[in-house]
C-alpha cells in the first residue's frame, strides 16, 4: 500500500505500473533469499545476481533490496539484467542499483532503452533524464523517445548506446549545479565518443581488381 500510495502521489497510473513491471520489496532481511530458497536456488548462485549481500564479519547473506520499491532494469533488447530500488522508510542510499554483475554493468545501460529504441530511431532523437519517474512520467504522457541515466553523468558506453539509436541526443536533467555539470561532462565526453563512432571500421575483405588472387581491406 505504501509503495502505491507513493507512485499514486507521483501521478503514476496503474497502466503504467503494469505495463514497465514495477514492483515493491517487502521490509525484512531474508523474504527473497527463502522464497528463492524453497524453489532450489542457494545463496551462492544468488549472490552471484546480486539479489542478495553478503555480510562480511559474519559470513551471512541477506536480501539486497528490502522496503523498496523496485525497477527492473533491462537491456537494449529489452533481457531483465538487473533492478533499481527506492527507499520508502528514510533508508539510505535513497536509491539502490543491483550491483556489478555478469549480466549487470550499470555504465552500460539506460533506463526504459528497450521500450524507447523504435519511437527514437524513427523521430532521429533521444532524450535523457536523470531518473526512473522522470522516465516513466514521460512515457506516461506520451513521450516515447525517452530513457534515463543510471546517475548523473553519462559514461563512453551509454552515449555510444545513445549514438547507435539516435543521431540527436537531448540531455533533460534537473537544473540543478549538479544537473549542469553533467550536462557539461556530457558534452565533452561525446565528442569524444561519436567521433570514434564515426571513423571508418574494417567491416571485411574482397577481392583485390589490381593483383588477382589478393584480397584488400574494406
Amino acid at each position: 500500500a505504501e509503495a502505491r500510495a507513493y507512485l499514486q502521489g507521483r501521478g503514476i497510473t496503474s497502466a503504467t505500473i503494469e505495463r514497465f513491471a514495477l514492483g515493491w520489496a517487502p521490509a525484512g532481511w531474508d523474504n527473497l533469499l527463502r522464497y528463492l530458497g524453497q524453489r532450489g536456488y542457494a545463496p551462492e548462485a544468488l549472490e552471484r545476481s546480486g539479489l542478495v549481500t553478503r555480510n562480511t564479519e559474519s559470513g551471512g547473506v541477506y536480501d539486497r533490496f528490502r522496503n523498496r520499491l523496485i525497477f527492473p532494469i533491462r537491456d537494449a533488447k529489452g533481457r531483465l539484467t538487473g533492478f533499481g530500488g527506492r527507499e520508502l522508510d528514510g533508508a539510505q542510499p535513497k536509491y539502490l542499483n543491483s550491483p556489478e554483475t555478469k549480466l549487470f554493468h550499470k555504465g552500460s545501460v539506460l533506463y526504459l532503452l528497450d521500450a524507447a529504441i523504435d519511437t527514437a530511431r524513427k523521430a532521429g532523437v533521444i532524450v535523457v533524464v536523470e531518473g526512473y519517474m522522470d522516465a516513466l512520467t514521460a512515457h506516461q504522457a506520451g513521450f516515447g523517445n525517452v530513457v534515463a541515466s543510471l546517475g548523473t553523468a553519462l559514461t563512453d558506453r551509454q552515449l555510444a548506446l545513445l549514438y547507435r539509436t539516435a543521431r540527436k541526443v537531448v540531455m533533460a536533467l534537473d537544473a540543478d549545479a549538479a544537473g549542469q555539470k553533467a550536462v557539461q561532462q556530457t558534452i565533452h565526453l561525446a565528442y569524444q565518443v561519436f567521433e570514434r563512432q564515426n571513423a571508418p571500421q574494417l567491416s571485411g575483405r574482397i577481392a583485390s581488381e589490381r593483383a588477382p588472387g589478393r584480397y584488400q581491406a574494406q
